[in-house]
């Protein structure tokens, strides 16, 4: 064994029971081009090793990384030294041939950029199943005019079906946790949930009105639009707080100013 180090985040899954636990939710198959995120100490690893088609772990300590390939290997794990953010995945998908099932106990100070990075490469992914801060995964299965409904649950709303699967104590890992976490599951869809103008514009609104989500649309957008003035005849009523705007409602609003053209009024 090891010692977790603080810098990387690492908090080792050491239950063996959760392991199975979680294993048992993303039911393996023989067909399975599967992607582990950050391994460690192969608690996960061991229970999905030799049950997929493909199976590549991408683990930036390098302390790790020969004691992976030396257990794992025979059984066809194929480990990758390397930072996951820093990872293609598209070209992944294609060298192992097909989509990707991705799996990880991760670093929780670094769950959004994560999420991102996979979300924006989703058409190789087939779908994601990670543990995170549980703050965190009710952030994302939120609705709206709750606390928690944020950019999170937009976004992750905009591209997958989502389900907290189930909590996981402090006490299955070494070190201790200070928060109990989560199991979630990201299916990811064929093609956005609603139709979008543009994309990138909806995302810049999304981050821009929810960064004033205590202000009312209204005052949100005059931030988030700068020196272009707000169009009249929105398609929401803009006395609103963001939080209070499902993901067809902000689709709506977003594809509206798409579509005005700059200087418009």
């Amino acid at each position: 064994m090891i010692r977790p180090r603080k810098s990387l985040g690492q908090n080792f899954l050491r239950d063996d029971n959760i392991a199975r636990k979680i294993a048992a939710a993303i039911r393996p198959d023989p067909a399975d081009l599967l992607v582990e995120i950050g391994p460690g100490e192969g608690a996960l690893t061991r229970h999905l090793a030799g049950k997929v088609g493909r199976f590549v772990a991408v683990e930036l300590d390098g302390r790790v990384v020969n004691d992976l390939r030396a257990r794992f290997g025979p059984l066809g794990v194929e480990v990758l030294h390397g930072d996951v953010l820093e990872t293609d995945l598209d070209a992944l998908a294609i060298r192992l041939g097909g989509p990707l099932r991705i799996v990880g106990n991760i670093p929780y100070n670094i769950t959004s950029p994560i999420l991102f990075h996979v979300l924006d490469q989703r058409t190789q992914v087939r779908d994601l199943t990670i543990m995170m801060q549980r703050e965190v995964a009710r952030r994302i299965v939120a609705g709206p005019g709750t606390k928690e409904y944020g950019i999170l649950s937009v976004f992750c709303r905009l591209y997958a079906d989502v389900e907290l699967l189930f909590d996981v104590s402090p006490n299955a890992f070494v070190p201790k946790p200070s928060v109990v976490s989560s199991v979630v599951r990201f299916a990811m869809l064929p093609s956005l949930r609603y139709e979008l103008a543009d994309e990138a514009a909806f995302r810049a609104m999304v981050r821009g009105v929810f960064g004033k989500r205590r202000k009312t649309l209204r005052n949100a957008l005059r931030y988030h639009l700068g020196e272009r003035p707000l169009p009249e005849n929105l398609p929401v009523d803009v006395g609103l707080r963001p939080e209070d705007l499902g993901l067809e409602d902000l689709v709506a609003l977003g594809n509206a100013l798409a579509r005005v053209p700059q200087g418009a009024g």
